[in-house]
């Protein structure tokens, strides 16, 4: 795990330890200080911790004129034993909120494993940006992982994209291929 870097060709674009609406604002990074672990393996130090002991992200862009985020996931998704949607939520997500952003995409295809609890946190999470037109968007989930997402019925909130090219794109080019197919996809209800 420890050579699984997050994506970095739009960092031209966007950083989030720059952007001051960011909750990685003002973060440093090591090339060579591996500290953070999904259990024994060492991740990247380019992967922003949140107060998960598994799961460990990266926003790879922000947008807040269009209202848009892209975060990019790694490790193990553990709502059973961890609780990683509420912190992910406390800590990131209801920040993001707060500035705007309504149209989550997240980068899950790094995510190796996948255990459920109730939906109470994805509910309100989505509660929070359907009113404006928001979505949440899992982008390339492994088949096993998704298997189990879809058992936990986490579906009605979390939108499953498949696109394997999605580095091909540029961040507003990606958003506007995915916004249309959501506005479809709600559209039909």
């Amino acid at each position: 795990m420890h050579d699984i870097e997050p994506y970095y060709n739009w960092r031209h674009l966007y950083t989030a330890e720059e952007d001051e609406l960011s909750p990685f604002y003002g973060r440093e990074y090591s090339e060579f200080e591996f500290s953070n672990t999904v259990y024994n393996y060492y991740v990247h130090p380019q992967w922003d911790e949140f107060g998960s002991r598994t799961l460990y992200l990266k926003i790879l862009f922000a947008d807040y004129q269009f209202n848009f985020a892209i975060i990019e996931v790694l490790g193990e998704w553990n709502d059973a034993i961890e609780n990683d949607v509420m912190t992910l939520k406390r800590e990131v997500v209801d920040l993001m909120i707060a500035h705007g952003i309504k149209k989550f995409i997240l980068i899950t295809e790094n995510v190796m494993n996948f255990h459920s609890s109730d939906d109470c946190y994805y509910e309100e999470w989505w509660e929070d940006i359907r009113d404006d037109g928001g979505w949440i968007v899992s982008l390339n989930m492994p088949e096993q992982t998704r298997q189990e997402f879809v058992q936990a019925h986490l579906d009605h909130y979390v939108h499953l994209v498949d696109n394997d090219r999605w580095r091909t794109y540029q961040p507003q080019h990606l958003y506007n291929m995915i916004d249309n197919l959501m506005m479809r996809r709600l559209e039909q209800g």
